[in-house]
C-alpha cells in the first residue's frame, strides 16, 4: 500500500543486543498490550517491527519502542504494566522520559526495587530530597506513604539520619486511647498497623523489633509528638487529612535541626466529627510562600494498585461534583464549614 498523507509506514530496527522476546513478551503477551494501545498498526519480522498508520500515531509509536528499547538497556525486565505507562507519559506530552522515570531507584530489598512508576511519583521523590518539609497530597494507592517510606528507610541506611519517627493521627479512638482495652500497643496497633505492614516489605522483619527497641524507628500516634523537638530524624505524618490545624502546627514546629518532614493525606477523605476543620485543607493556604516548603499534588493517574482504583476515584470525584453543582451555593447544616476549607 503506497504511503498517503493520512497513512503512512515506519519501520524500527530493534539493536541485535536485544531479543525480540525480551521487548515482546515470551508469548507477545507485551505485543498484545501495545497493540491494544497504539492507533497505529504494528507487524514484525524479525528484528524489524512495522508501523502503519497515521504520522502522529506512528511518531508516538517510535517513541514508545524507545523508551522500552532505553529500559532494556538499563536492565529492566519490561511489564505489561511498564508499557501502559510508558505510554500514558508519552501521551500526557510533558518532558520526563519514561526510561529515566522507571529506573529511578529509590530503595532495594531482598531482590525487590522500589521505583517511582509516574511523572508526578518522581517529581514527589525528588521534592524530598530538595526540601525539608513536603506535603504529598492525593487519593488512596497514589503511592504518597509507601514512597515517603521507602526514601525514611534509604535517608536512615545512608546515615543521614539517625531515626525515623512515622505517626497518624487514631482518629477513630478521638485519640483517647486510655479508654480502649489492652495495652498501648494493643490499642495503638490497629491505626499503625499500615505503616508496620509498609516497613516490612522494606526492611528484614527480623531487624524492625531490634530497630524499634532501640528507638531507631518509632510509630506512634500523633498525640505522642506533643512537646518533643526532633532532631536528626525523617518524621512522617499519614492520614494527615485527619489532623486539626491546631494539631497540624503541633507536629510540623516539633521539627529540629537536622530533621525532614513528609506529610501525606488525602483530602476527600476526612473522617474528622462534622464541623471540625482538617488541618491538611488549610495548612497550603498557610504555608503557600514558605521557602523550603513543598507541595506535591498527586491524583488518579498515579494510582497504582489495580487499575480498576483510579476509575472509582475518578468515579467519585465525578459524583462528588455533580452532587455540588445540584446544590448550589446554598448548604445545608454543617456545610458552612466545608465552604470555607474547599479553597484550593
Amino acid at each position: 500500500m503506497a504511503d498517503t498523507p493520512d497513512h503512512v509506514t515506519t519501520k524500527i530496527v530493534v539493536p541485535g543486543a536485544h531479543s525480540m522476546v525480551s521487548l515482546l513478551g515470551s508469548r507477545d503477551e507485551l505485543l498484545t498490550v501495545i497493540e491494544k494501545a497504539l492507533a497505529s498498526d504494528v507487524h514484525v519480522r524479525g528484528n524489524e517491527i512495522t508501523v502503519t498508520g497515521a504520522a502522529p500515531d506512528n511518531a508516538l509509536a517510535v517513541r514508545l519502542f524507545e523508551e522500552l528499547i532505553s529500559l532494556l538497556d538499563r536492565g529492566q525486565l519490561l511489564s505489561g504494566d511498564a508499557v501502559e505507562r510508558s505510554l500514558a507519559m508519552l501521551q500526557s506530552g510533558g518532558h520526563d522520559r519514561p526510561a529515566d522515570v522507571l529506573t529511578l531507584n529509590i530503595l532495594s530489598n531482598r531482590g525487590r526495587t522500589i521505583r517511582p512508576k509516574t511523572v508526578n511519583q518522581k517529581r514527589y521523590v525528588e521534592a524530598i530530597d530538595r526540601h525539608t518539609i513536603v506535603f504529598g497530597i492525593g487519593p488512596a494507592g497514589t503511592g504518597k506513604t509507601y514512597l515517603a517510606m521507602a526514601k525514611a528507610v534509604q535517608a536512615l541506611q545512608a546515615k543521614q539520619v539517625n531515626r525515623i519517627i512515622l505517626t497518624r493521627p487514631a482518629v477513630e479512638a478521638g485519640e483517647r486511647l486510655g479508654f480502649l482495652p489492652g495495652t498501648l500497643y494493643e490499642k495503638i496497633d490497629p491505626y499503625l498497623r499500615p505503616l508496620y505492614d509498609a516497613l516490612h516489605d522494606m526492611l528484614d522483619p527480623d531487624s524492625i523489633p531490634k530497630l524499634m527497641a532501640a528507638g531507631t524507628i518509632e510509630v506512634a500516634p500523633l498525640a505522642y509528638m506533643r512537646g518533643r523537638t526532633l532532631n536528626d530524624a525523617f518524621i512522617i505524618l499519614d492520614e494527615a487529612q485527619n489532623t486539626s490545624p491546631e494539631q497540624m502546627k503541633m507536629f510540623l514546629t516539633r521539627l529540629g535541626f537536622g530533621s525532614k518532614i513528609v506529610v501525606t493525606g488525602d483530602i476527600t477523605q476526612v473522617d474528622l466529627p462534622s464541623g471540625t476543620t482538617s488541618g491538611l485543607r488549610i495548612v497550603r493556604d498557610i504555608l503557600d510562600g514558605v521557602e523550603d516548603v513543598h507541595f506535591a499534588q498527586l491524583d488518579s493517574a498515579d494510582v497504582v494498585r489495580h487499575r480498576l482504583v483510579g476509575r472509582i476515584v475518578d468515579a467519585y470525584a465525578q459524583f462528588d461534583a455533580e452532587e455540588q453543582a445540584a446544590r448550589g451555593p446554598q448548604r445545608g447544616p454543617g456545610r458552612r464549614d466545608d465552604a470555607k476549607r474547599s479553597r484550593p
